[in-house]
């Protein structure tokens, strides 16, 4: 290993279930995605992400970074892995949206529609999907009527006060969690079970239990 690039080979018996895991090995890997996501925040110029669709687990990942998330209404959104085998790595979640709201989410798996992401202030901006293309537009070109100097004092500005916050902090301790996720009793059963039925079986019987598989984002009674 050199560095934190890993031998595929090597990450593939790291999660053999009748292998020892080395958690700093599965780290390795995973934060090498972290970073390479956080590059959206890091970028001198602002970001945007358009999502519409699923944006769930790991797309949840790279959107959480970008500057400013602009949505389709009926997007569905949110981190399902928590339920079993993920926490996620970004360890975004409570810095966009405060202790309480990411907690709501991410103790159940729970997602938000584009709409109620916008309302929570996850999204700057949600639209009917059939507008999304069009308001994502708009709010990128009066971004670049900036001086692009500006753009980048700002940016920075802003950025210090989240990084003071303890974003590199909160990545390093939810990747290293999201590797222990994926190697407790549940998530190798998890693991297992895809592997007898396929992944997309097996996700279906994670989400049934919560009545919320495919595009639904139901959060109980009362929701």
């Amino acid at each position: 290993m050199t560095g934190t690039v890993v031998d595929p080979a090597v990450q593939a018996a790291n999660h053999d279930p009748a292998g020892t895991w080395d958690p700093m090995l599965d780290y390795a890997m995973m934060s090498r995605f972290t970073k390479a996501f956080a590059s959206l925040m890091h970028a001198d110029k602002p970001t945007v992400v358009k999502l519409h669709g699923f944006c769930v687990a790991g797309g949840t990942d790279i959107a959480l970074h970008a500057d400013q998330i602009i949505t389709s209404d009926d997007c569905k959104i949110g981190y399902p892995p928590t339920r079993v085998w993920g926490v996620p790595s970004a360890g975004l979640w409570a810095h966009r949206l405060g202790d309480q709201r990411a907690k709501r989410l991410l103790l159940t798996g729970d997602c938000l529609s584009g709409r109620e992401a916008a309302e929570w202030g996850l999204a700057v901006e949600s639209a009917p999907a059939d507008e999304l293309d069009e308001r994502a537009e708009v709010l990128v070109e009066r971004i670049a009527r900036m001086p692009v100097n500006q753009l980048m004092m700002v940016k920075l500005a802003l950025n210090s006060s989240l990084l003071a916050s303890g974003v590199a902090n909160s990545a390093m301790v939810s990747t290293v969690f999201d590797g222990i996720s994926r190697h407790t009793r549940e998530g190798y059963a998890f693991q297992q079970r895809a592997a007898e039925v396929g992944f997309r079986q097996a996700v279906l019987e994670r989400d049934e239990p919560f009545g919320d598989p495919g595009r639904s984002t139901n959060k109980g009674r009362g929701a």
